[in-house]
């Protein structure tokens, strides 16, 4: 008397449903790392209790050695306020971030961030999180 099984069971295993999840972690990691744009200038931060991450559309860097940038290009100080205002143009936002070096004097902080407040600007500035 032979006994057979009705029910096959198949020792294959699908992968379809692996490589959805596959595709849709690297699809939310791409979405979510283009939001996070660093500042490639090497500026020695200040550090604060509490920063909170801004969408940098616009970011104005003063080096140590009193280069002035905005969105890491090198500007000449006199056409400072026409480059931010050519990129505030660009930009949807009127959100300018400022990366200032820590050594910088204060008065240079605050002549950058009269400029973008007199462009009707948002000014943030950057810090380190105290550890």
């Amino acid at each position: 008397m032979s006994m057979k099984s009705r029910h096959n069971v198949d020792p294959a295993f699908s992968m379809s449903s692996m490589t959805d999840i596959i595709f849709l972690l690297l699809i939310f990691f791409m979405l979510t790392s283009s939001f996070i744009t660093p500042s490639g200038l090497p500026v020695n931060l200040p550090s604060s209790k509490s920063t909170n991450i801004v969408m940098q559309k616009v970011s104005v860097t003063i080096t140590e050695d009193m280069l002035y940038f905005v969105n890491d290009r090198r500007v000449a100080v006199s056409d400072l306020e026409t480059a931010i205002q050519r990129e505030l143009r660009n930009a949807d936002e009127g959100v300018v971030v400022l990366h200032i070096d820590k050594t910088v004097p204060t008065e240079y902080l605050v002549k950058v961030a009269g400029i973008a407040a007199s462009l009707k600007a948002k000014v943030s500035i950057a810090a380190q999180p105290n550890e």
